[in-house]
């Protein structure tokens, strides 16, 4: 178990902020969490603590909002989010971190700007053809597997479809919930789930029980408009927090 200060002063807000944001939108901001972990230990082990603490977010998420779900869409994103999990799984230790950090932050970023700047859509919204939700899963199952980073890719193909917000929460809640449920077998497979890591996961446990409650609180008080807005807010830190990491290097 990781008993180092520094590590826990960036892990806890981190896990906090990532159950707030399971709860209010079923967005897994492990895309967050996971860089911001990093700064104390190495990103495959950042990776490996966080799994057990997302699946106990998404058994509670996952029972509020079990009615709530569409499953037009999650027979959409989870068979290319399958596809996602095992060229994950494959080039786990030989896809450069870098690249995926740029590549994702430029989409989601690219992805926020075009919903702010665009004109209002008239008329009901559109449904996207079914390859767009294979795409979208096989991104997201990706960037799941390497960085729990699988919200954008999902996002730009649940996001435009406007459905009511406890309704997109549930169907987000509970496609994450599958994802990160099947990572558990590769994930111990490479070894991310050391005894040592989950004895640091079960102590960060309660941390994000809290904040999935304070997600869901938050969820309830939200208007239609300030939910979305919020929710899109969110896509667009993250793919800046991802452009930022992965460009750093390059720009010294």
């Amino acid at each position: 178990m990781i008993t180092d200060l520094t590590f826990y002063l960036t892990a806890l807000p981190a896990v906090l902020i990532t159950g707030l944001a399971k709860g209010a939108f079923g967005i897994s901001m492990g895309i967050l969490a996971v860089p911001l972990v990093a700064f104390a230990i190495p990103i495959s082990q950042a990776a490996g603590i966080l799994l057990p603490i997302l699946l106990a977010m998404d058994a509670f998420s996952f029972w509020v909002y079990r009615r709530h779900w569409d499953g037009l869409h999650l027979r959409r994103l989870l068979p290319g989010a399958m596809l996602g999990l095992a060229l994950g799984t494959a080039m786990f230790h030989a896809l450069p971190e870098r690249a995926v950090r740029i590549v994702l932050g430029a989409i989601a970023v690219a992805f926020t700007l075009h919903y702010w700047l665009r004109p209002r859509p008239q008329g009901p919204p559109r449904t996207p053809p079914p390859w767009v939700g294979w795409l979208a899963g096989t991104a997201s199952g990706i960037t799941s597997f390497v960085a729990h980073a699988g919200a954008p890719p999902a996002s730009i193909y649940l996001l435009p479809l406007r459905l009511d917000k406890t309704r997109l929460t549930g169907t987000t809640v509970t496609y994450f919930t599958v994802l990160n449920a099947i990572k558990l077998a590769p994930y111990a497979w490479l070894g991310l789930l050391a005894p040592g890591n989950l004895e640091t996961s079960l102590a960060l446990g309660p941390v994000a029980l809290v904040g999935v409650g304070l997600g869901v609180l938050l969820h309830r008080a939200l208007s239609m408009a300030a939910f979305y807005r919020l929710s899109y807010g969110l896509v667009f830190l993250a793919g800046v927090k991802l452009l930022y990491d992965g460009l750093k290097p390059l720009l010294g």
